[in-house]
């Protein structure tokens, strides 16, 4: 571990770009052409394609150049730095313009699919379809992940990968070309890079620089040349079409205009599969009081709610965009979660209107689908997965049914009586009733970490019925996927006492650690997890009289099984919602868990009234001696170690269990 001071100093705000001239842009843009169509075409969505990411990215580029005509500010003056600065100013701007147009792509209103290609026809590419080079493993990985992910995710990783940004520059850019949380979108990108690639080798090219990434370095290969040949035998009957139209149109019109349902945004359905799995009238429902009276309470006895459970068209919509989704369909899955068809017909948990758009969440056993219609029939709808199976009687007590803005509203389960809202950030504050609507949909609750901040934490307190639990009180909180997580804690070893199990975390003490660990909940955010334990594993007597700290054991479960955890310490004094200090981070690891209930962490501190500074390490309690290596030796009897150190220290830590085994420290 380093001994390294973790003060945190403010980002430093980023000057504005001076004006940019036309001859000083054009030079810059021929000179870095290739890096900005780089960052474009990592940035655009990959929904898009390859071929059409290609021209887009391109076409985002030329773009940025601005024209004599429409120039209102003089070229840039001279700069102190001579031509080399006044080129880089110039890129700077080029590149923000690009990466404000590739984040906007496609999503401006009033815009519709292709409306790009109809306002800015070139680069056009007719009669072949191109691509950039195949890449290896690791670019396959990469691509793989990055098509899970958010623009604002993919320009973070393109600005620290591709132009070796540091992460204040980075943030700022991220703001400036209109990203709503630019430090979401840095750890979303630096865990997604972690996790498909690993940690990177000294000296290893980032896949990101490869061929893979060059929309500068194309393949090209013929389009369906049938399908061509097709297309230019109807388009004479076309011509034809449109005569007949133009004549028989305005006798149409005098009737009037006639109400049109809103269509399907789907692809080719399978007829087999629509026969039956498809159709509306096999949805299974549960009776309305079916989960009062099972052993099973889960997700299979909510009964079906909402004010258009009997809208066959919109049920037969949502069922058939599952089926086969359009390419403009907007689709969104947690990790590891498939989003092919049903192979039976779904249950119906929800069908409704919710602030103007239209929700159906269906069931099929394993996953839970959200379709949701914008009120703007010109907007594409939503396809949510979410992975759901073994819920119980708290994973399955709550979903997700919108978000709005800033803000979520939550569908719950039946068996929930009483629904409160609390901020995990103010531990001694009470909760408040949150109103819940007869279908069960709650009122808006503000979504956590919400603007890149973590001034508040708000979480749902939910209470079961007598029927199924007596007393039972439980937390759960949004992290952006469809279902939300359940927090729990684990106290402090008594002495001698045994393990002692996750509890819910709604007591004052469970309160009071999961205020200093709610902020470093945000690194989550999307990734499919199912539930998050706060274990105090330790309490440590501080050197130097300076109080007790203690050591926490962050972990988190996912639906697909592999968990994570963070090891924090959370030092006496200070405001009571201090966030713990980061001690070390493992991911797919059974430490803290009921597979690995031994655990061993260390971290460097600073005495607060001599500034000495010292190594503090602490294990779980069948921990009998702690040794440390490295840049230092030192030894201790008992679960603790505490020995004067130099600052940045690099120390390895072994533990001897009380059984003769040995444990390695977490790093």
């Amino acid at each position: 571990m380093d001994i390294e001071d973790r003060t945190q100093h403010s980002d430093a705000a980023g000057a504005p770009p001076p004006p940019l001239g036309v001859a000083q842009a054009e030079a810059a843009l021929v000179e870095h052409y290739p890096r900005l169509v780089r960052i474009a075409f990592i940035t655009l969505p990959p929904t898009l394609g390859r071929h059409r990411r290609v021209l887009a990215a391109h076409g985002i580029v030329q773009r940025a150049l601005p024209t004599r005509r429409t120039r209102r500010t003089p070229d840039l003056p001279a700069q102190r730095g001579g031509p080399r600065a006044a080129s880089r100013s110039a890129y700077a701007t080029l590149r923000a313009r690009v990466l404000s147009e590739a984040l906007t792509y496609g999503k401006k209103p009033g815009r519709w699919p292709g409306s790009h290609r109809l306002r800015h026809p070139l680069p056009a590419v007719w009669g072949l379809r191109i691509f950039p080079a195949a890449g290896g493993a690791a670019e396959l990985a990469l691509e793989q992940a990055l098509s899970g992910a958010d623009s604002a995710t993919r320009a973070a990783l393109a600005l620290r990968r591709v132009e070796e940004l540091d992460e204040d520059t980075t943030r700022t850019l991220l703001s400036e070309a209109g990203v709503a949380e630019p430090a979401l979108a840095l750890r979303t990108a630096d865990r997604l890079g972690r996790q498909a690639l690993g940690e990177p080798g000294e000296g290893t090219q980032h896949p990101l620089l490869s061929g893979e990434f060059d929309p500068c370095f194309v393949h090209a290969r013929p389009t369906d040349l049938l399908r061509r040949r097709h297309r230019v035998r109807t388009a004479g009957a076309a011509v034809v079409v449109a005569a007949v139209a133009a004549v028989t149109l305005p006798l149409v019109l005098r009737e009037g205009p006639q109400p049109q349902e809103r269509a399907a945004a789907t692809g080719t359905v399978n007829a087999s599969i629509a026969q039956h799995v498809l159709d509306p009238r096999n949805l299974a429902r549960a009776g309305k009081d079916e989960w009062a009276d099972t052993s099973r309470v889960d997700f299979t006895v909510w009964p079906a709610r909402g004010d258009r459970l009997d809208d066959t068209a919109l049920l037969d919509r949502a069922l058939k965009v599952w089926a086969s989704p359009a390419r403009t369909v907007r689709i969104s899955s947690t990790p590891s979660t498939g989003t092919q068809p049903p192979t039976q017909p779904p249950r119906l948990l929800y069908a409704g209107d919710v602030d103007g758009t239209s929700v159906v969440l269906l069931n099929d056993g394993d996953r839970t689908v959200r379709y949701a219609e914008p009120a703007d029939p010109k907007q594409p709808p939503v396809l949510d997965f979410a992975r759901t199976d073994d819920a119980d009687v708290v994973t399955g007590a709550a979903l997700i049914v919108t978000r709005d803005g800033p803000n979520s509203r939550f569908l719950t389960a039946p068996w929930i009586d009483e629904t409160v809202t609390r901020d995990l950030l103010q531990p001694n504050a009470p909760g408040r009733n949150l109103e819940v609507r007869a279908d069960g949909v709650t009122a808006p609750v503000p979504r956590p970490g919400a603007g890149g901040t973590c001034d508040s934490w708000p979480v749902l307190q939910l209470r079961s019925s007598e029927l199924i639990v007596e007393k039972h009180a439980f937390l759960l909180t949004d992290l952006g996927d469809q279902a939300p997580v359940h927090l729990t804690y684990t106290p402090p070893p008594g002495s001698g006492a045994p393990a002692r199990q996750p509890r819910e975390a709604t007591s004052a003490a469970a309160l009071q650690s999961w205020a200093r660990t709610a902020c470093h909940l945000s690194s989550l955010r999307g990734a499919g997890v199912r539930a998050v334990n706060n274990w105090v594993y330790a309490q440590q007597n501080l050197p130097e009289a300076a109080g007790r700290a203690d050591w926490v054991c962050t972990r988190a479960d996912t639906w697909r099984g592999p968990g994570r955890v963070l090891i924090q310490l959370q030092l006496p004094g200070g405001r009571p919602a201090a966030p713990g200090v980061p001690v070390a981070e493992v991911r797919d690891t059974a430490s803290c868990s009921r597979f690995g209930q031994h655990v061993v962490a260390g971290i460097g501190w600073q005495g607060p009234k001599s500034g000495n500074w010292y190594l503090l390490a602490a294990g779980s309690r069948k921990v009998t001696r702690i040794e440390a290596s490295g840049g230092v030796k030192a030894a201790g009897p008992g679960p603790f170690l505490a020995v004067r150190a130099p600052k940045g220290t690099q120390a390895q830590l072994r533990a001897r269990m009380a059984d003769g085994s040995e444990l390695e420290g977490l790093r």
